[in-house]
């Protein structure tokens, strides 16, 4: 869909800048994901996130976070704990409710990534001039606020995790 040329809208060539300057992000958050062991798949990753974000998830809450089914959703949460990654913990006051919780382990994992991706992201941005590097930043800020979350075709909040992977089926963990 065409839009008129609106200064708030960026044009066509910026939008594919961005686009690529997506993609070279991704690639260097898929390298810092590679790096660490153990190797996760990206959608084990981004569960491990969001519980560690949300620690009232269950495994209901983390397949519509995810966007996947509840079966995947429970597989992926038998191999995070397999690996020491996850803890399924029957809640006190009411024992059909278990929540999730990243262990020590899953939380040493976590920032393992974070700081590889950090160091990444540090090296990529070595050469941008201070000034562009502060417009960044700002920018950047604005995003992870909620400035730029909303999805305009669909209205719904476009924000970190909230959508499946690119190729990501619903049915099987990868």
């Amino acid at each position: 869909m065409r839009r008129e040329h609106d200064p708030e809208i960026p044009s066509e060539a910026a939008g594919r800048q961005m686009v690529e300057a997506v993609e070279n992000l991704v690639t260097l958050w898929f390298s810092a994901v590679e790096d660490v062991r153990p190797r996760l798949p990206p959608r084990q990753v981004r569960a491990l996130r969001a519980v560690r974000r949300q620690p009232t998830l269950n495994v209901t809450a983390l397949a519509e976070h995810l966007r996947i089914g509840l079966p995947t959703a429970s597989r992926l949460c038998d191999r995070l704990e397999a690996a020491g990654l996850l803890l399924r913990r029957v809640q006190h006051s009411d024992r059909r409710e278990v929540r999730l919780e990243v262990t020590a382990q899953g939380q040493r994992f976590l920032a393992d990534v974070t700081e590889r991706l950090s160091l990444n992201l540090a090296a990529a941005f070595d050469g941008v001039p201070p000034a562009q590097r502060t417009r960044l930043e700002q920018v950047l800020r604005a995003f992870h606020a909620g400035g730029l979350r909303a999805d305009p075709d669909t209205g719904t909040d476009a924000g970190t995790d909230a959508g499946p992977e690119p190729g990501a089926d619903t049915g099987s963990e990868r």
